[in-house]
C-alpha cells in the first residue's frame, strides 16, 4: 500500500512539474508575442513616417516670393510649399499660380506668375483687358486695367506646351508682355504654389 502511495505521489509531483513548466512556456509564449505585435507595431509607424517623409521631399518644396509682381494676392517675403509633381500627370489650367524658370538650368532664378494663355490658344491685351482667341476674359478678381500690353498688343498664337503669364500686379510685373520672361514652355515649369507656410495670418491652402 505504502508503495502504491509514493507511487502516486512521485506521479503527481511529475504531473504537477510538467503543467508548471506547459505554464511558464505558455506565458513565455504570450510574453514573446507581445513583444513581436509591439516591434511590428513600431515597424510599422517607422515605416509609414519615412514613407512619408520621401514624399514630402519629392512632392513639396519651400519657395519664397521675391518679387511684387504677384501683389497683392501673394508679397514679397511670403513663403510656400510648391507642388513638385502635379504638372507631371496633368497640365497647368488658367488661373494657376505656377513656379518656373526662364530657362533649362537649374541656377536659374525662380519666378511666380499667374497661367493666363493655355497652348494652342492666341492671347492680345487691347484698351487695358485680356482677349482669349479674340474674347475678352473675364477673370474672377478685379485686376486693375493694363496700361502696358508690351508683347501681347499684337496676337500671340501659343504653340503645343507654351504658356502665357501675367503677375497679379498687373502695371508692375514682368512676365510674358516682356521678352525677359516671355512664354513660359512646360517644361521650364517647376511646379504649382500649393500651401502658404508664412506669414502666419496667411497660413493654409493658396485660393487663387
Amino acid at each position: 500500500m505504502n508503495n502504491m502511495i509514493e507511487k502516486n505521489l512521485k506521479k503527481n509531483k511529475k504531473t504537477d512539474f510538467r503543467e508548471m513548466l506547459n505554464l511558464e512556456g505558455a506565458k513565455s509564449k504570450l510574453k514573446n508575442e507581445k513583444v513581436r505585435k509591439r516591434v511590428s507595431f513600431v515597424f510599422q509607424i517607422v515605416l509609414v513616417l519615412v514613407l512619408s517623409a520621401l514624399t514630402a521631399i519629392l512632392m513639396f518644396q519651400s519657395v519664397t516670393m521675391q518679387e511684387s509682381s504677384m501683389e497683392p494676392t501673394i508679397s514679397i517675403g511670403d513663403r510656400f510649399f510648391m507642388n513638385r509633381l502635379v504638372y507631371n500627370v496633368s497640365s497647368p489650367k488658367r488661373g494657376d499660380i505656377i513656379v518656373f524658370r526662364t530657362n533649362g538650368s537649374d541656377d536659374a532664378a525662380l519666378h511666380i506668375r499667374r497661367v493666363i494663355g493655355l497652348p494652342g490658344e492666341t492671347i492680345q491685351i487691347k484698351d487695358g483687358y485680356i482677349y482669349v482667341n479674340g474674347q475678352l476674359y473675364k477673370e474672377g478678381k478685379d485686376f486693375p486695367a493694363i496700361s502696358n500690353a508690351g508683347l501681347a498688343a499684337n496676337p500671340i498664337s501659343l504653340e503645343a506646351n507654351e504658356y502665357f503669364v501675367l503677375g497679379d500686379n498687373r502695371n508692375n510685373s514682368e512676365d510674358s508682355r516682356y521678352g525677359d520672361i516671355g512664354l513660359v514652355p512646360k517644361r521650364y515649369i517647376v511646379g504649382k504654389i500649393w500651401f502658404t507656410l508664412s506669414p502666419l495670418k496667411k497660413i493654409g491652402f493658396l485660393k487663387g
